[in-house]
């Protein structure tokens, strides 16, 4: 009997905490641990991406998560909850996501400090994605947005250099550049060598004499456009804290600019983010935050579309069918009375029909209508100038096989994937990377009954994964 007593008292206590807040995802154990694979997968933390649910069990059970492990728990929580999940709340220690972001902080200094920062952040070992901050997504006030417009009309020169038009043009040229990488390569491409131009050319144009108003302006959109392209090619490359900065920081160049649809465009994207990362209340707001007053009334009728069928997807996403039809409709429209003669400005340059179909089926999909939402996926694929826009090409065809597998035609699936690991060649995407790894998923049931087209692309898949490892 002492024997017995002694052993007991050895075991683990049961972690309460994390028990509770797993009731209340309603996820079982499995489900947890496969959230928490997908959360390291983006993250790049190879040792947890295959977790298994005796993991969980046994942390549940009061074993202690060693590494990043508790960090990647709470996300995958968050995710799942729409709230901010702490590994305190949960019963464990480790690191903490930032919970706000500082508004309020001088834009030029942040933007040294994300140059200085760089290096770090380029670390595969810094786990990005629990870094993300579900607590700083709200959108600052209207005075906000005018004191920072008057804090960028009176800011003084810095330096001797004087700064005029075709300085300007100059930074405009890359900027369109790297937006063209962007689209054909992916995110993983080039970002760093974005980073470094920005922080340090860009910064430093931005703190030098403008020989006028109107270019210093114009100069602060542009560094906004490229803050917010950088922002964009760390979400596409699952880089989610750092794309998180870099959105803030784009939002903050175009209140000094004082540049509406900038800023609606950059909400949008952070909206878009908030929608892929499973935080839909959130995006919601952030994308009526991105139609909200001038951002909407003075962008183009394009770019309007564009935020539109975001809104639209991230209305899907909390589950507001109707809502989301609507503004599906008003993307329609805005996108039909777009013109060659609009004054537009070039990062809009990739939203045409492909692009609004493809974000439909996607809205149509988290609505549950497989068959309409297919029938948009094979107009986007149709309708897309892939040579240009490689990248949401593969992404398409990964998301047009996943739809055809969930409606039974594996087949079909197989033969599309196909088709998007050929388009992946050369791609480096964490979005593509994360349609292969859910395709793996997918074909596993197939692949077990021995099916020679399943095992194939897995094998494929597999090497794929292989190569693409950041």
């Amino acid at each position: 009997m002492k024997e017995r007593t002694r052993k007991s008292s050895a075991e683990p206590r049961r972690n309460a905490k994390l028990a509770a807040v797993i009731a209340e995802a309603d996820w079982s154990h499995a489900q947890l641990a496969h959230a928490v694979g997908r959360v390291a997968f983006e993250a790049g933390n190879e040792r947890l991406v295959s977790v298994g649910r005796s993991h969980v069990s046994h942390w549940v059970a009061g074993s202690t998560p060693s590494g990043d492990a508790p960090a990647v728990l709470a996300e995958a929580l968050s995710r799942r909850l729409g709230r901010v999940v702490t590994v305190a709340e949960i019963g464990l220690s480790g690191p903490q996501p930032p919970v706000a972001l500082d508004w309020s902080a001088d834009t030029l200094t942040t933007l040294a400090d994300l140059g200085r920062g760089n290096v770090d952040i380029e670390r595969r070992s810094v786990l990005r994605a629990a870094g993300y901050s579900v607590a700083a997504l709200a959108v600052p006030s209207q005075a906000w947005w005018d004191t920072m417009a008057r804090r960028g009309a009176q800011r003084s020169a810095r330096t001797g250099r004087l700064i005029g038009a075709g300085d300007l043009e100059a930074i405009r040229e890359m900027a369109a550049m790297f937006t063209r990488l962007d689209q054909r390569r992916g995110g993983g491409h080039a970002r760093t060598a974005l980073a470094q131009y920005l922080t340090s050319d860009v910064a430093s144009a931005l703190r030098a004499a403008h020989s006028s108003a109107d270019i210093r302006r114009d100069l602060f959109s542009t560094a906004g456009e490229l803050a917010y392209l950088s922002g964009w090619m760390a979400f596409d490359n699952a880089e989610h804290a750092t794309a998180q900065k870099y959105f803030t920081v784009a939002v903050q160049l175009a209140a000094e600019a004082d540049d509406p649809p900038l800023a609606g465009h950059v909400l949008r994207a952070m909206a878009h983010q908030a929608v892929d990362l499973g935080h839909p209340r959130q995006a919601v707001q952030l994308a009526k935050a991105s139609l909200d007053g001038r951002r909407s009334t003075l962008a183009s009728p394009r770019e309007r579309a564009l935020l539109e069928v975001v809104h639209a997807r991230a209305l899907a996403a909390d589950g507001d069918g109707s809502a989301a039809a609507k503004a599906l409709l008003r993307a329609e429209d805005n996108l039909a009375s777009a013109t060659k003669s609009d004054d537009e400005p070039g990062r809009v340059f990739f939203f045409g029909e492909a692009s609004l179909a493809h974000e439909t089926a996607c809205t149509l999909r988290d609505l549950g209508d497989l068959t309409a939402a297919t029938s948009e996926f094979r107009h986007s694929v149709r309708t897309r100038k892939a040579a240009t826009f490689t990248r949401t090409h593969a992404v398409t065809l990964g998301y047009l096989g996943a739809v055809q597998a969930r409606q039974g035609a594996i087949d079909e699936a197989c033969s599309t994937w196909s088709m998007a690991l050929d388009v992946m060649d050369g791609v480096h995407s964490g979005r593509t990377r994360q349609t292969v790894v859910d395709m793996r998923a997918a074909l596993s049931p197939f692949r077990a009954r021995g099916i020679p087209a399943a095992t194939e692309l897995d094998h494929r898949a597999s090497r794929y994964l292989a190569s693409a490892a950041r």
